[in-house]
């Protein structure tokens, strides 16, 4: 249990966390209608998750350096265990919103610690079986999400998607007391935690995506939109001032001229907003268009997980110190190349036309995980572990947050243009059927017309698929190049980087 002990733990708290991002998709009409939500309250249970995690993970990467990592880790379990409950006991949505708000923020204390945890703790080729193997958990989680949300929203009830984390938490709580060590704080500096840097980057991330999240309901050029667009851009900016002149800034934009770290932000953030960004309309599409079942469209993403894991534990084996010139941009081409096989739904097409694109998709990611976690903990010297680890996770959250708040406005604005001159109401309609309200639309019409309207329907839930699945193919393939061209000189892990990462500080339990 040497070996398997501190990652098994390590793994728990990453499937769980990952989990949730995606667990609520298929449960959402559940608790549409057991509460009363509307569409707005159900985008913020399903994206507040991932922005709350985003926004706190700097802030919890720095305090991971400065008061240890397994202590961080651990508070994190307990904080995330104790969100889920007040998500299965929520009364109401707004309780449910601001549980999921913090549920992300002990998801954040977690996540920000489980690579440089891994990178301490292993070297050689168990770093890249102990990398693998976290990839491998990593890129499943996302794809398996709905199936779990499925079965338990069918066999049991919405909420039980928040009670099944408390048992898993508890047991990954015992898992670290026993197996991970401790690792020793930095305390050769008198650092503080940036709470500026905290503030402005949470707040430059939650208006950009309540932003792009409006667009689509009051238009680009609206205060709606405009005001916190401008005012997330004003954020990010005084951002990056603050953390220019800070001596010991939450985000060291000197790692970004490292090409290997930047290439490997850019790997992650454009393969979690491709791949995963889409993936609730393609959800959406299998049951209010398709009339899958959860559990049914759960499965039909299975493809793609059982080949991502595949791919990133075979990676993780037989290639310990990845090759990012190969790896990264291999990995984002066959995932925009999954996802462009994905944009040719027709009017009749039915979910097995699905199935080749999800899981060559899959093998992109499962390198992608893979790749770019070694790349980016590779890159830095070992006492910025706990920060390139955190950013490394918030450009992922970033990414998946990001991307279903531009393709959700895509999608809109896709199917919009498709009912022109076919519906009254070209852009409430396509709010409605991009939203899963296909059922209600027929309802609307009389029962004469509904056969026909249906298959109209059908070609425009199509057409709005395919424009997000295409562009999110192209954003993919375009950005390996880019990482092909960042990467041209580096061999095994970026220039001047160490070999391998630091051996693990410790002291008695």
């Amino acid at each position: 249990m040497r070996i398997w002990g501190p990652l098994a733990a390590i793994c728990l708290g990453t499937f769980m966390l990952l989990v949730d991002v995606t667990i609520v998709l298929v449960a959402l009409p559940s608790m549409s209608k057991s509460m009363g939500a509307s569409l707005s309250q159900l985008q913020w249970v399903a994206d507040g998750y991932a922005l709350a995690v985003a926004a706190a993970l700097l802030g919890a990467g720095m305090l991971a350096d400065l008061h240890g990592r397994r202590r961080m880790y651990a508070a994190g379990l307990v904080v995330f265990a104790l969100a889920s409950v007040a998500c299965a006991v929520a009364p109401g949505m707004e309780w449910l919103i601001v549980a999921r708000l913090v549920q992300g923020v002990g998801a954040a204390a977690m996540f920000t610690t489980t690579l440089s945890l891994i990178s301490t703790l292993y070297s050689g080729r168990r770093l890249g079986l102990a990398f693998g193997v976290w990839a491998a958990v990593a890129s499943s989680a996302s794809a398996l999400g709905p199936i779990l949300g499925g079965l338990l929203t069918q066999a049991l009830d919405w909420r039980w998607i928040f009670y099944v984390n408390v048992p898993v938490t508890a047991l990954a709580l015992a898992m670290t007391f026993r197996f991970v060590p401790r690792s020793t704080p930095d305390r050769d500096t008198a650092r503080r935690i940036d709470v500026p840097g905290v503030v402005l980057f949470a707040l430059g991330a939650g208006g950009f995506v309540y932003g792009l999240t409006t667009s689509h309901a009051h238009g680009w050029t609206s205060g709606s939109t405009l005001v916190p667009l401008a005012v997330a851009l004003m954020a990010f900016a005084a951002f990056v001032a603050v953390q220019r002149r800070s001596t010991h800034p939450l985000l060291d934009l000197t790692l970004f001229r490292r090409p290997a770290f930047t290439a490997a932000m850019i790997t992650i953030a454009v393969g979690e907003g491709a791949v995963y960004g889409i993936l609730p309309y393609t959800s959406l599409w299998l049951q209010s268009v398709q009339h899958l079942s959860p559990v049914a469209t759960g499965l039909v993403v299975l493809p793609h997980a059982a080949a991502a894991a595949l791919v990133a534990v075979v990676s993780g084996r037989w290639m310990p110190r990845p090759s990012p010139r190969v790896g990264a941009p291999l990995g984002l081409l066959l995932a925009g190349l999954g996802l462009g096989a994905e944009g040719f739904l027709g009017p009749d097409s039915g979910w097995p036309v699905l199935v080749g694109g999800l899981a060559l998709s899959g093998v992109g990611m499962g390198l992608v995980f893979q790749v770019a976690a070694a790349l980016a903990l590779g890159s830095v010297p070992g006492e910025r572990a706990g920060m390139a680890s955190g950013t490394y996770s918030t450009f992922e959250q970033l990414g998946y947050a990001f991307g279903v708040a531009v393709f959700g406005s895509l999608a809109v604005s896709a199917m919009s243009r498709s009912l022109n001159g076919t519906v009254t109401d070209p852009g409430g309609t396509a709010q409605t059927l991009s939203g899963g309200g296909a059922d209600r639309l027929l309802d609307a019409v009389p029962a004469g017309q509904r056969a026909s309207f249906d298959d109209t329907l059908h070609a425009v839930f199509a057409t709005g698929h395919n424009t997000l699945a295409l562009t999110a193919g192209a954003l993919a393939v375009g950005c390996a190049a880019l990482v092909f061209w960042l990467t041209r000189h580096t061999a095994g892990t970026a220039p001047g980087a160490p070999v391998k990462p630091a051996p693990a500080r410790s002291t008695n339990r």
